[in-house]
């Protein structure tokens, strides 16, 4: 019960109790789930695209044996997704106490695969679920973001993999397979997972549209699209933000889209290009403090000033090769944390520099 002191006359002083605030009957509490989990793959067959993957799995679940798999691909295509709905279908009630899940990012060290693998791989599991069903005698060990394990974690894994054959499977999920060591790979089924489709990602979006009950033209949802570079995760929650920002029932725009993603408008590039063009050192400096009084990101001007300049007719290839370069160049200053406007005005002049050569 919370209290506060309320003063009364001189050297006198009175309490005044003041209930807690508790919410009225009949309005319960309702869950904010995030949509990215709302609308997570519940089986294989869900799996949006992975077909190849999806064919060898449904086989495996057939049969009801997995082998140890490793799992690659970009992020937002799928791979945490598509184990976590094949181990429901294998496990049915019994899944929380078959998986192990871990995420490498975090726990990633050689400690962490001696004490809580090793001791999870140990144990025996029965053939009969809760329920009565058959159940395969094995447990599902899941190192999501592998590729950031340290190299003892690494080779202390390898051990542990062929001991506890029997008794567990491992499922490697990774970005970049080329940081997973030599003897894991060999020891696991390698599936890569492919960036979606545009058209796969905006089926999957007019769905969740269509469940939300929410409006937005297709070419709406393509922006969310290009937006996301063929990341589901990252389209969905973008599409959840802009939701929360206007708000059900009201029709979603291109320019609400380009608010809660961050993206450029391809004017401010299209202006760069020209004061650039101008090769006035004053105009340029004017551009770019207007600039970033928008707040935009220069990370992701360099991003999107990289397609522009691949796919420009105007620009000759030695042009397009000096500014790719120092579109490279600023790009690893700001991913090492350099100023963004000395990294935007570094660039400009580099622009600037390009247009001088024809």
């Amino acid at each position: 019960m919370n209290s506060f002191l309320k003063t009364g006359k001189i050297g006198q002083k009175e309490t005044v109790k003041v209930p807690t605030t508790s919410k009225a009957k009949g309005t319960p509490r309702q869950k904010a789930t995030p949509w990215v989990e709302k609308y997570r793959p519940k089986t294989v067959d869900e799996v949006v695209e992975q077909d190849e993957v999806v064919e060898v799995l449904r086989q495996c679940l057939s049969g009801q044996d997995f082998p140890n798999l490793l799992l690659y691909g970009p992020p937002g295509t799928g791979k945490t997704s598509t184990i976590l709905a094949a181990a429901r279908q294998l496990f049915g009630t019994m899944y929380k106490e078959r998986i192990l899940e871990l995420n490498a990012s975090d726990e990633r060290g050689i400690q962490v695969i001696r004490d809580k693998v090793k001791s999870f791989s140990q144990l025996t599991a029965s053939h009969i679920r809760s329920d009565g069903k058959s159940c395969p005698p094995f447990k599902i060990v899941i190192l999501d973001e592998a590729d950031n394990m340290t190299g003892a974690a690494q080779s202390a894994l390898r051990r542990t993999m062929e001991k506890e054959s029997h008794t567990t499977r491992f499922c490697l999920i990774c970005n970049y397979i080329s940081r997973i060591i030599q003897p894991l790979t060999s020891r696991c089924t390698k599936f890569r997972f492919k960036p979606l489709g545009e058209e796969k990602i905006i089926q999957r979006l007019e769905y969740i549209c269509n469940e939300e009950d929410l409006k937005a033209e297709k070419s709406v949802l393509k922006t969310v699209v290009d937006a996301s570079g063929g990341d589901l995760r990252r389209a969905i929650t973008c599409l959840q933000s802009v939701t929360r920002l206007k708000g059900k029932g009201i029709e979603i725009t291109i320019d609400d889209v380009l608010e809660i993603s961050g993206i450029v408008p391809v004017k401010w590039l299209d202006d760069l290009l020209k004061v650039c063009e101008t090769k006035n050192y004053n105009e340029v400096e004017a551009y770019v403090d207007k600039f970033m009084l928008e707040a935009y990101s220069a990370s992701q001007v360099v991003d999107q000033l990289n397609d522009i300049i691949i796919y420009s007719n105007i620009l000759t290839d030695k042009q397009k090769a000096l500014i790719a370069e120092k579109l490279a160049i600023c790009s690893y200053r700001l991913l090492e944390g350099g100023s963004e406007y000395v990294q935007f005005m570094n660039l400009c002049c580099g622009i600037m520099q390009a247009f001088e050569i024809r």
